[in-house]
């Protein structure tokens, strides 16, 4: 296992980190220069006035950049872990101020990786570790030398053994009737078949609980399953990773403006029956809000009607499901970190985002406009019926989300 740590630190100073560690330790200790190869027990020290990334196990180090102002090294680092090592990305978060490393916890626990934070009472900045710990992308929370032992156990886990290359999965651990059994343990308990769900994901999601969990077979993970309430839901949990960005596929985007939404209202008038658009599998509700902000956009700058733009809730509903409670109680609340919103717009920002402490809230009249509930697609029909004081009877929705 080789370490990586990065820092908030004043561009204008350096850093005296890697000497003070050397007198600590008896692992090598580098400040990182571009190019240099990660090897297993060495240390690696970002260098002030850098973001630092890893990309076929070499660190590269570029310019300084800001987000809102802000420096989000951490972010930026454990995003690009996440791409290069996938369920072998490890993320530790310790104190600091702000909530720089959310978003890239987020990212190393999608891609099968485990993330840790300190505990708060042991930080002398709780911030950074509590926004992780709040944004529920965290599988360990520890003071220091709990966390240090954890790493030592998963380094020497054998699905995380170093051996295996960098895109190299050992073999499949879940077949034949331990896997059924698993499947119809989680159906009893959450009502979801997984059964023709993706068989890779599957296998990545239950190889973390292993790891997580100190265990190696498939037998043993049921037996502890049985003997772990709650456990279940935490499986479900993983298996239903949520990725998802504000505006994340530019080109859908761009047909939504200059095919779709002419099409809807080019003879569309305000006391016509209300748009209903759908966006199924809709995660923690950064495409809905998007879609809501570019039909407003688009109302608002290429038709030129204030009168439709203020009647908008009543002329326009966005209906969002999801198979996560979780994800959908997130997506309702309308708030995300700093890091959340760091592609989209200033001007965005301005005009459909509330400044927070710690993060942005999509504005009222945009939240008013979108309706979320829960749906498995795979069984339930795509109709939403909201309550009677919210809209007029469900008719047929148009295709037209981007997913």
């Amino acid at each position: 296992m080789a370490f990586v740590l990065v820092q908030h630190l004043d561009p204008t100073h350096g850093s005296v980190l890697t000497e003070i560690l050397a007198r600590k330790t008896q692992i090598p200790v580098t400040e990182v220069t571009d190019g240099i190869q990660i090897l297993p027990d060495h240390i690696y020290v970002i260098p002030a006035n850098t973001n630092m990334m890893v990309e076929d196990g070499v660190l590269r180090l570029g310019a300084r950049m800001l987000v809102r102002g802000q420096h989000m090294p951490i972010d930026a680092f454990f995003h690009s872990l996440a791409n290069d090592r996938g369920n072998r990305a490890i993320g530790v978060i310790l104190s600091g101020t702000a909530s720089d490393g959310t978003e890239g916890c987020t990212a190393i626990k999608a891609a099968g990786g485990i993330t840790f934070a300190q505990d708060e009472n042991s930080a002398k900045y709780n911030s950074m570790p509590r926004s992780a710990i709040t944004a529920g992308c965290i599988d360990f929370v520890a003071p220091p030398k709990d966390i240090a032992i954890e790493l030592g156990r998963i380094g020497r886990h054998p699905y995380l053994a170093p051996t295996l290359t960098r895109h190299e999965e050992p073999d499949t651990i879940a077949t034949g009737s331990e896997l059924e059994t698993l499947f119809s343990l989680l159906h009893d308990a959450t009502g979801v078949d997984f059964s023709y769900y993706k068989q890779s994901t599957i296998q990545r999601r239950l190889k973390r609980r292993m790891v997580l969990h100190r265990l190696e077979k498939l037998k043993d993970y049921l037996r502890f399953i049985k003997q772990t309430p709650g456990e279940l839901d935490e499986l479900y949990r993983d298996i239903l990773i949520h990725v998802t960005g504000f505006f994340r596929d530019s080109e859908a985007f761009d047909a939504l403006r200059k095919t779709v939404f002419p099409a809807i209202f080019r003879n569309h008038k305000p006391n016509d029956v209300p748009v209903r658009i759908w966006v199924p599998g809709c995660s923690t509700g950064e495409e809905v809000y998007s879609i809501a902000i570019a039909l407003i956009e688009y109302l608002w700058d290429e038709v030129h009607a204030p009168s439709l733009v203020s009647a908008t809730t009543k002329l326009v509903q966005v209906f969002a499901t999801d198979i996560s409670e979780s994800a959908l109680n997130r997506a309702r609340s309308g708030l995300y970190t700093e890091a959340a919103v760091a592609d989209v717009s200033p001007e965005r920002l301005r005009r459909f985002f509330v400044r927070l402490d710690g993060g942005y809230q999509i504005s009222k009249p945009i939240r008013d406009m979108c309706i979320f509930a829960r749906q498995n697609l795979a069984k339930d029909p795509p109709v939403f019926q909201p309550r009677p004081d919210q809209l007029p009877q469900f008719v047929d929705l148009p295709r037209t989300c981007p997913a």
